[in-house]
């Protein structure tokens, strides 16, 4: 049994790509991890380890932060919000421009509660891009 819960934001950043990349059939298999930084560096403002794409299509880009994680999601906003809310991750929207959903992944067993978020992401993706 596991005492102590994950709450490194590298570490977190690392699981949640082997979750994304490591899938070669459904929802996830056409997914990628691209732009990949391997000496990333957490941040308190969070320093960009990533970017989930679906063919040339920007998904999501992760940032890592010492004891967190941050998926800025660029595309499927609203249904990614419902995902997150659904399992209980903390999401808000953001005001940039074009405009964002920030969902927080605070330790590893978040990892997998966060996928069906990327899943909504991708298959908006999906339907606008592809």
């Amino acid at each position: 049994m596991v005492e102590r819960e994950l709450d490194d934001g590298t570490r977190i950043a690392q699981l949640l790509a082997s979750e994304i990349t490591g899938r070669e059939a459904g929802p996830f298999a056409d997914a990628a991890v691209t732009d990949a930084d391997p000496d990333v560096e957490a941040t308190p403002a969070g320093a960009r380890a990533y970017d989930v794409t679906l063919g040339d299509v920007r998904v999501a880009s992760v940032f890592v932060l010492p004891e967190r994680v941050r998926v800025e999601f660029a595309v499927g906003l609203d249904a990614a919000k419902r995902a997150a809310d659904d399992a209980d991750l903390r999401a808000r929207p953001s005001a940039t421009t074009p405009p964002s959903l920030l969902v927080f992944v605070e330790d590893g067993a978040e990892a997998k509660r966060v996928l069906p978020a990327f899943r909504a992401a991708l298959d908006a993706a999906r339907e606008q891009y592809v």
